[in-house]
């Protein structure tokens, strides 16, 4: 055993994963409680569904537009300083979607809560480039992403019962209190460089560098500008990017609008729509945890870190598609409900594999890149939102009512389920944006 290794290495890594963990799970608890919320600020503010699809795409659009700049902020300033920053700001804008008082109100509320948001995936990623080694760096985004689902998995049905409780508006204020506490608690602890945290020893910082193959700067510190010439001529950018693009509008279709769809197509009551859809979300989270562990387990046992990192969502793509097809043939609501379930399982097993490909084709400038590909594929959630408000608000005037009026707009989305599984066949994880011009490594 090495000088290094005679100590036994602390566990600082794994608290630096629990705060990740902790932050997705209040993001998702805060982006997903407006989709139960919807049909009471509809009913209130007197909001049709093509303009609450505004409200949900008005999210996105900001999500979209700050990604790369706040996940850049990261790469050159620190991960630190800037999740709490974010996480103060996402925090403040939940808490104030309760004082709306109008359409144009709501809308400015949830375009900037969403650019409080944007930063935090490319952020957790870049912190656990720094923080896990390759081998690990799957089962830790799987940790990340099943707790940033069961943040969503708990949000329909924490929210039914305080909007019950004490009405949609307090909410959101309560909500809104949980994020500022982690902030406090996350810039008192954490330190960018595992080399200047007090608590980790000399062993587990060696651990996490040799873990990385050597390197002893990952992305730690300001580094050159992004080779954008690279980054255009790299086919996997646009790949992940476009995968992204049909995993986004279909989750956020489901977080959103579900919700919605149990109680206006299937006649469920809202408790019972807030328990169907934390179903539904509660299997992609168990798609997130086993996609997490899959990925490295596939990568491991064939040796090849393309189709380790692809092959299940290869897989995942074709069950949402077959799920969601399923789904619009039965007439049980709950048996629909566990089809919709399988759907978001196939999903989200995809995730934990799309931020490994992500991180490994990013290379040093992951907070900027992981940024951009997950700027593309958010392109999706903002179309979706907005694209199934309209789609039923059309079929209304048409004389459609309940299924009638919604399924035809869900078939639209096994479709996209199709062109994320072709996008998935071609992403080769091994091509690095930094090494676009050289022979790709086995």
């Amino acid at each position: 055993m090495s000088e290094a290794f005679d100590e036994e290495p602390t566990r600082v890594r794994y608290g630096v994963l629990g705060f990740l963990a902790a932050m997705t799970f209040v993001l998702y608890l805060d982006r997903a409680c407006m989709g139960q919320a919807a049909p009471r600020i509809q009913e209130e503010l007197g909001i049709s569904n093509t303009r609450m699809g505004w409200v949900h795409s008005a999210f996105s659009l900001s999500y979209v537009l700050f990604e790369i700049p706040t996940g850049r902020w990261g790469d050159r300033y620190g991960s630190r300083g800037v999740l709490t920053r974010i996480v103060v700001w996402w925090s403040c804008f939940t808490a104030m979607t309760g004082f709306a008082g109008s359409l144009a109100m709501l809308l400015v509320i949830r375009f900037l809560f969403g650019a409080g948001e944007a930063g935090a995936l490319p952020n957790s990623a870049r912190v656990l480039r720094v923080w896990f080694s390759d081998a690990n760096r799957g089962r830790a985004q799987g940790l990340i992403t099943t707790a940033m689902m069961l943040g969503g998995t708990v949000a329909p049905i924490a929210c039914q019962y305080l909007i019950d409780a004490v009405g949609w508006r307090y909410t959101f204020a309560a909500f809104g209190v949980i994020g500022l506490v982690w902030a406090s608690a996350f810039y008192a602890w954490f330190r960018d460089d595992p080399a200047q945290h007090p608590a980790a020893n000399e062993a587990e910082r060696r651990l996490i560098v040799e873990g990385r193959g050597g390197g002893a700067d990952p992305g730690l510190h300001a580094h050159g500008p992004i080779p954008w010439a690279k980054v255009f001529r790299s086919p996997d950018i646009w790949l992940l990017g476009g995968a992204m693009f049909t995993m986004a509008a279909i989750y956020n279709v489901l977080v959103n609008w579900y919700p919605k769809y149990l109680q206006a197509a299937r006649g469920a009551s809202e408790m019972q729509s807030g328990r169907l859809a934390s179903l539904v979300l509660g299997a992609g989270a168990v798609g997130c945890l086993a996609g997490g562990w899959l990925t490295d387990w596939l990568t491991a046992r064939t040796g090849n870190r393309r189709w380790g990192r692809t092959l299940q969502s290869v897989v995942g793509a074709a069950l949402a598609a077959s799920a969601i097809t399923a789904s619009l043939f039965v007439d049980s609501t709950n048996l629909s409900a566990v089809f919709v379930a399988l759907a978001c399982l196939g999903v989200q097993i995809q995730l934990p594999a799309w931020w490994a490909a992500a991180t490994e084709v990013s290379g040093r400038h992951v907070g900027a890149l992981f940024g951009m590909m997950n700027m593309i594929g958010n392109v999706g959630g903002i179309l979706s939102a907005s694209f199934l408000g309209w789609f039923v608000d059309v079929m209304k005037e048409y004389g459609r009512e309940g299924r009638a009026q919604w399924d035809p707009g869900l078939a639209v989305y096994i479709g996209l389920a199709l062109v994320g599984l072709v996008f998935w066949l071609l992403v080769d994880p091994r091509r690095t944006v930094e090494s676009i011009d050289a022979p790709v490594a086995a």
